[in-house]
């Protein structure tokens, strides 16, 4: 890079940096005022406008221009997926409230699990479902509406389940040979597959284990719950699309199927009335709306460091600061690694293009450092992940916080198994022995 590149690629990262300050700084500030909902005195999409007029100031081009690069981020592919997960999600959750779904499920579930077993089975569940899935995205979409009421019918804290299920969603997405990430670490590293899941296992397991042993001590202290009289076949509609995700279908038909049984079942058996069905997914529909345009708005301001070499600039620098570390072995370089896709998913709060975006300096940094294809692809997997879990803007916990009617800061705050998996990938790093 020229100088004047790299004063470029440095003040394109300016505008994420304003945007986080305003969107986290405003909330905090707020609830240490002790103001009710801090959180939500400055909404997400509100809050990036003005980092949004700053990317497009930065960036020194004629305005259709700068234009056309936000229309870009904020109608990439990656982007409109998720807006669709959101629009369905919604949808799917109204109309199983409205048909009696959400109140028979978690009635079947608290008759089933003890109380003091609802976080580590939710936990579990969740895990096995984004495992089975590919998608930690489908895995909350599917039971964030089961989640919610469980945590209203068992008075358990809502930020605490959502932190659950997000711990849950993030657990299997990571370890799942069909995700996303999974695809994007395996082929820009050159690692197979199954190579690479037995790297990440063995992170992964033990957050895993010390997670759910952290969920049994706090369900511990939970009353009981008393169970309301329900209906079976409100069950059949989750039941349905749960095994139609293992079984891998689509999620965007799971999701649909699930609007079509749940309105079907509160037809027959709930004395649902059908007429009302289009109002209920329309209200669902508007229930994503803040996370649906603050997806967008995220897509386009990512687009603009992009463009502006705001990445390249950040992975030149990790790297050369991990060669003055002096540690053992190529332990260093494994840090570069894990540093550039964590803070480049800080930076487009998708792991996916996360994952991509930083793969080829990885895959340079692996081969000059004799690091193995599936260490380098875990690496990027397992921190791309930790960096989804955690971040405020990030779509799951968007959704959840959707979902739940709380923050998303209030969400990833409960995100243990991702703070976890750090702690281990970390250890994992510093421990073992290098060739």
């Amino acid at each position: 890079m020229t100088h004047s590149e790299k004063q470029q690629a440095r003040l394109s990262l300016l505008p994420m940096l304003l945007f986080v300050a305003l969107f986290l700084g405003t909330g905090l500030y707020l609830q240490s005022q002790g103001v009710d909902y801090a959180f939500y005195q400055l909404p997400g999409p509100v809050a990036i406008i003005p980092a949004l007029v700053l990317a497009i100031w930065l960036f020194k081009a004629p305005l259709n221009n700068a234009i056309e690069v936000a229309v870009r981020g904020a109608g990439n592919s990656n982007i409109i997926t998720m807006c669709f997960i959101y629009l369905l999600a919604g949808a799917f959750a109204a109309v199983a409230q409205a048909t009696g779904g959400v109140d028979a499920v978690v009635n079947a579930g608290l008759s089933l699990v003890p109380a003091q077993f609802l976080l580590p089975g939710l936990f579990v569940i969740s895990g096995l479902v984004a495992t089975a899935m590919g998608t930690s995205m489908g895995t909350i979409g599917a039971l964030a509406p089961i989640a919610v009421g469980l945590a209203q019918q068992a008075g358990l804290e809502p930020a605490l389940v959502a932190g659950v299920l997000l711990s849950g969603a993030i657990f299997g997405d990571n370890l799942s040979i069909i995700s996303d990430t999974t695809i994007a670490s395996t082929r820009t590293q050159g690692a197979q597959m199954k190579d690479k899941f037995r790297e990440n296992l063995k992170i992964a397991l033990p957050a895993a284990l010390l997670t759910l042993v952290i969920f049994v001590l706090i369900g511990q202290n939970e009353s009981q719950v008393t169970v309301n009289e329900f209906n079976w076949t409100g069950v059949l509609p989750y039941a349905a699309i749960l095994i139609l995700a293992v079984a891998g279908l689509n999620v965007f038909a799971v999701l649909l199927l699930g609007i079509v049984l749940a309105a079907l079942q509160g037809a027959l058996f709930a004395n649902y009335d059908v007429a009302g069905l289009g109002k209920d997914i329309y209200k669902g529909f508007g229930s994503m709306q803040e996370i649906f345009l603050l997806s967008m708005l995220v897509g386009a301001l990512g687009e603009f460091i992009k463009q502006q070499g705001g990445l390249d600039y950040l992975s030149q620098h990790i790297s050369s600061y991990a060669e003055k570390l002096r540690l053992a072995g190529n332990k260093a370089q494994q840090l570069a690694i894990a540093a550039l896709v964590f803070v480049s998913n800080l930076c487009i709060a998708n792991n996916t293009v996360a994952i991509v975006v930083a793969g080829e300096v990885s895959k340079q940094i692996a081969t000059e450092h004799q690091i193995s294809a599936k260490r380098s692809a875990s690496l990027l997997d397992v921190f791309a992940c930790i960096a989804q879990g955690l971040v405020p803007y990030g779509a799951q916990a968007l959704l959840l916080g959707a979902s739940f009617g709380l923050s998303p800061w209030d969400v990833v705050t409960q995100s243990y198994y991702c703070l976890l998996l750090a702690l281990f990938a970390l250890l994992r790093i510093a421990f073992e022995k290098t060739k």
